[in-house]
């Protein structure tokens, strides 16, 4: 098994862990590793949706347990404990992949597709829920019994199922193909290996995070109530129906959608002689169809389906190449080495990179600073809600604020989020949070993207601009294409600059003793 295949995909997942250093989505670090670090060191912050029992401690538990052994040799640095996560999911990941490539009967179209993928070199070593979905829905497809009566495959398939119940959706047309072809009666299959299997590894996710949660919880069921029944993922976000056919899929398999489309349209036509891929393609179509009747949409919740593409694309690529001319062939993969790889660059090193470099430099000043009252650090983030990681990146228990984005779940009239508050009007969310004295109480530190600085000019006058990252080349109304840190004078400036800003300047954070400070 431990062929030079599997280290191939071990070293390139490896060096997605260094060459990609940009922000994608909040759920990397809040539903993961800000909850590690909840869990092994006693502070941090949860989000709403771990109150609410919605989330499983599952995946964020392996990364607490790998944070207490660090902790235990001495060496739970705020670097490693940002490295050694991802470097662990990527080892994953590349297990993953070398199930892949044998589930593709070992072709190089496959391998080749596979590392070059832009998205997948994007998201692989990332510590979402997402990414280990998809990496156990590869192990699942490899063990998929296309002409046996095995089982296995149903193991990852629930495990999947509980750390993020909408996994299941690829795998309804897969399981009722599996259950019609099977020569074993439906009751005896359903009961002696779905339900036994299923029952196994929920009784193990549910005990762990009945015991995390403090009681009784069924994660999967709560979390289907909130974002199905109750619509909840609307409220960050809406999408026309089509999205996922114009957008989500052209960009999640990037050129790719060229022979994934031919390929399609050839396992529809001769969909007797392509089994295996037309029912890829009607699991890929299902799985799209049910994600485009939800109102939220986002490009990594097709993840999932990304290897049944490549797998349908590499048959047909594999097939096509022998006919076609030895240029023809190397023009197709240069083509698609060139453009996934200038996508892979650009997303992984220049776009959003700038709230992840900035961490470093907070996690040293939440260590080293002292004001001039010997009082620690006080961070304050004026930019959209999980825009940065947390305590996860800095490590040291000091005040860090943020803009709270939850939904309205007491379905408040005119219900406006503490970051939309803030955005309708700055000063005057700053005038009304930040009470005007003593002058100790005023965070030391200010985050925030370069777009707000007009808007922030009469707050920002007690405080001097310490180091500017770049963001992004692509800044919007809230995002700026820079983050820039500002520290707060010391005292004889901060005295001087409030006298002549005395109707503006708003000292203080809220009350320490709100354990929204202190978690």
């Amino acid at each position: 098994m431990w062929n030079r295949t599997f280290w191939f995909f071990v070293a390139v997942r490896i060096a997605s862990v260094f060459l990609v250093t940009t922000w994608f989505v909040p759920d990397e670090y809040w539903q993961s590793l800000e909850v590690a670090h909840r869990l092994a060191f006693g502070y941090g912050h949860l989000t709403w949706e771990w109150a609410a029992g919605m989330r499983s401690y599952l995946y964020p538990a392996t990364f607490a347990g790998l944070y207490k052994l660090l902790a235990l040799v001495g060496l739970d640095s705020a670097e490693l404990l940002t490295l050694l996560p991802r470097i662990l999911q990527a080892c994953l990941s590349a297990y993953a992949d070398y199930r892949f490539h044998v589930w593709c009967r070992q072709s190089k179209w496959s391998t080749f597709l596979l590392a070059s993928s832009w998205c997948w070199f994007y998201v692989g070593s990332r510590t979402l829920a997402n990414t280990l979905e998809t990496s156990l829905t590869m192990i699942a497809l490899s063990y998929f019994p296309w002409a046996s009566e095995c089982t296995r495959f149903l193991w990852p398939v629930a495990l999947s199922f509980f750390v993020r119940p909408t996994s299941v959706i690829p795998w309804v047309p897969l399981c009722l193909y599996h259950i019609k072809k099977s020569t074993h009666p439906t009751w005896e299959l359903l009961l002696k290996r779905y339900l036994l299997i299923g029952l196994l590894t929920g009784a193990l996710c549910v005990g762990v995070d009945s015991y995390f949660h403090g009681a009784v919880v069924f994660s999967s069921y709560e979390f289907l109530k909130y974002n199905v029944l109750k619509g909840v993922g609307s409220f960050y976000g809406e999408h026309p129906w089509y999205w996922y056919l114009s957008a989500g899929l052209p960009t999640v398999l990037g050129v790719s959608v060229l022979p994934f489309l031919a390929a399609g349209y050839e396992s529809v036509r001769h969909r007797k002689v392509y089994k295996e891929r037309a029912i890829l393609l009607l699991s890929v179509c299902f799985t799209v169809l049910v994600y485009s009747l939800l109102a939220h949409k986002e490009f990594r919740f097709l993840l999932p389906v990304l290897p049944m593409c490549l797998f349908i694309t590499a048959d047909y690529l594999a097939r096509w190449s022998r006919k076609a001319s030895s240029k023809m062939i190397w023009f197709t993969a240069l083509l698609i080495l060139s453009v996934n790889g200038l996508m892979a660059g650009y997303t992984g090193l220049v776009h959003q990179r700038g709230t992840l470099d900035v961490m470093p430099y907070l996690a040293t000043t939440a260590k080293d600073y002292r004001d001039e009252f010997n009082n620690p650090a006080k961070i304050l983030f004026l930019m959209p809600c999980h825009s940065t990681p947390f305590y996860s990146h800095v490590h040291q228990n000091v005040t860090m604020r943020f803009l709270h984005c939850e939904p309205n779940l007491s379905d408040q009239p005119n219900y406006l989020d503490e970051a939309d508050q803030f955005y309708a009007n700055p000063m005057g969310w700053v005038r009304k949070n930040l009470p005007v004295h003593p002058l100790s109480a005023l965070p030391t530190h200010v985050v925030t993207f370069d777009v707000l600085e007009p808007q922030l000019k009469d707050f920002l006058s007690i405080y001097q601009e310490k180091v500017s990252f770049f963001h992004t080349d692509y800044p919007t109304e809230r995002v700026g294409g820079f983050v820039k840190v500002y520290e707060r004078y010391d005292r004889n400036a901060a005295s001087g600059a409030s006298s002549t800003t005395s109707t503006t300047a708003v000292p203080a954070m809220e009350d320490e003793s709100d354990p929204l400070y202190n978690p």
